[in-house]
């Protein structure tokens, strides 16, 4: 088995949206998950907030994903979308055709992914028109909100308090790490006086 064959067997990415350009990329996103709300949601009572559009926000490239928020009535998501097939193998029962007549899931299983050097935590998907995709779920409880704007700025609210709480951590373990040091290079009075 050549390596492209042998990659192609241990990394089965469905990527069929990879080559659109962003503007027919969003349509195609959207349009899909809209059939999913049709399809799985629009006569759900819990849990859906059928009052919520499909929407897609934020779309940028980060090799080799593009990476969006999408807001759905039952979920908002950063989802990843590869360009091309990542370095990440699809967990038994994902491949395509293992999913293509198996109903929606919402959150498949979880995997490690690493973007700009960190290591993030996401869910493998699919679907036939989008292919695979990995999704992370930000906000799940769609109830209370009754616009789009509401579900942005509460995101928007979570990230400035995520935010102000690691600039506070980082401070702190910058004081700390500068006392260790001063601590450590430094004899206290009763080691001096053991001497």
């Amino acid at each position: 088995m050549n390596d492209s064959a042998r990659m192609a067997d241990t990394n089965p990415w469905e990527i069929p949206l990879a080559t659109l350009e962003d503007a027919a990329f969003v349509e195609a996103i959207e349009g899909a998950f809209t059939d999913i709300y049709r399809t799985w949601f629009s006569q759900e009572i819990m849990l859906i907030n059928h009052d919520l559009p499909i929407l897609l926000r934020a779309l940028r490239r980060v090799e080799p994903w593009r990476v969006f928020l999408l807001l759905t009535p039952w979920m908002l998501a950063r989802m990843f979308v590869p360009i091309q097939a990542p370095p990440v193998v699809i967990p038994a029962g994902w491949r395509a055709v293992e999913r293509a007549n198996e109903p929606y899931t919402v959150i498949g299983p979880g995997i490690q992914i690493v973007i700009r050097e960190t290591t993030e935590k996401a869910h493998v998907n699919y679907h036939p028109r989008i292919g695979h995709y990995l999704v992370q779920p930000l906000i799940q409880s769609m109830e209370p909100f009754r616009s789009p704007n509401e579900v942005f700025k509460a995101w928007n609210e979570v990230i400035r308090i995520r935010t102000e709480n690691i600039r506070k951590l980082n401070r702190r373990c910058r004081w700390q790490e500068d006392v260790s040091r001063r601590e450590f290079f430094h004899r206290t009075d009763r080691e001096t006086v053991r001497q």
